[in-house]
């Protein structure tokens, strides 16, 4: 290694090999042109010196970066299992991923922006609350795919779960275990929010129960789940369904700290199995969005975007699975 903090450059393997730059080049991209001799020479230097060739600069000098966007919110931990997901399938295909964060005092247009100056070929967007109007202009500059939301518009791919159905699944589910009073603890403004509360309705309809829905408002957040536990209080039900995980661990947190037995007294299904959820103190019954499936899909059509290959269909709708845990059991009566 150089001295001091400098990283070694190709200049640096050549001057030590006692070759040209122009060798070392054609060594360290297994071009033709060198001696066997003198390709494990250069690569040997190239060791000990602790050189990188920088691929980076050598795909932008080449007009391409092979890189793929991804925003995401710092406060939702099943971007997390989105992320995991992402650069699993992006490294399949050859891609990087390079992201950009929304935070509580970072918005979604400033995370895009940085994004754009990173000269990435596609966009992949998590949710958030950016504009169709706004995803149409940057699809008119690069490929766009919203993750985990729907997108009304012909230049913005999406691939998303049928948030219905999960709620529905949920539905099910508890009414299989003689549930009949069963709230919904609802998402707000949020995306997938209005489709999880249309799914718990239409269950409860089918079920005969629409005289008994009970939607509470809630959010994404343990503190929406909290405060939504809070007005629950006021007239248990025996089961409800949570708009996300983390929202249903804050609601499990005070229904337990006021003495209700989960699932004894109250049974509660949240949405998304995020990693979480399975932990033993949590053991949450929830919907699971498939993430392999997710995200597979949401690479795969950004890269057949940049590289001309048809498309088609513009949206991927994608099934939930109920997985039972420990927060849902029979009615108790008596």
């Amino acid at each position: 290694m150089q001295s001091g903090d400098r990283r070694p450059t190709l200049a640096d393997v050549a001057t030590e090999a006692g070759v040209s730059v122009a060798l070392v080049s054609i060594v360290m991209r297994g071009a033709p042109g060198a001696g066997a001799a003198t390709r494990e020479r250069v690569l040997e230097v190239a060791r000990r010196l602790g050189y990188q060739p920088d691929s980076r600069a050598r795909l932008l000098r080449s007009g391409r970066s092979r890189l793929l966007g991804v925003v995401f919110d710092v406060r939702h931990p099943f971007h997390h299992d989105l992320l995991t997901g992402l650069y699993d399938a992006a490294g399949e295909v050859g891609y990087e991923l390079t992201l950009s964060a929304v935070t509580p005092r970072r918005e979604e247009h400033t995370a895009v922006e940085g994004l754009l100056q990173d000269r990435c070929e596609a966009l992949i967007l998590f949710g958030g609350r950016m504009r169709t109007a706004d995803l149409a202009g940057i699809a008119a500059r690069l490929p766009v795919v919203a993750l985990t939301r729907g997108v009304r518009h012909r230049d913005v791919d999406v691939v998303r779960t049928d948030d219905p159905l999960g709620s529905q699944q949920a539905v099910d589910h508890l009414v299989a275990l003689g549930h009949h009073r069963i709230a919904h603890v609802d998402g707000g403004t949020l995306h997938g929010s209005a489709e999880r509360r249309q799914g718990y309705h239409d269950a409860m309809r089918r079920h005969g129960l629409a005289d008994l829905a009970r939607v509470v408002p809630g959010g994404a957040g343990e503190e929406d789940g909290a405060r939504a536990a809070a007005q629950l209080l006021a007239d248990p039900p025996t089961a409800v369904t949570v708009f996300n995980d983390l929202c249903a661990t804050g609601l499990l947190d005070v229904l337990r700290r006021d003495g209700l037995d989960v699932p004894g007294d109250i049974s509660v299904v949240g949405y998304d199995d995020s990693s979480f959820s399975r932990l033993a103190h949590i053991d949450l019954t929830t919907i699971a969005q498939d993430v392999d499936a997710m995200t597979t899909h949401a690479i795969t059509r950004a890269v057949d975007r940049i590289e001309g290959n048809p498309v088609s269909p513009r949206e991927v709708v994608i099934a939930p699975r109920l997985v039972v845990r420990g927060t849902t059991g029979p009615l108790v009566t008596g």
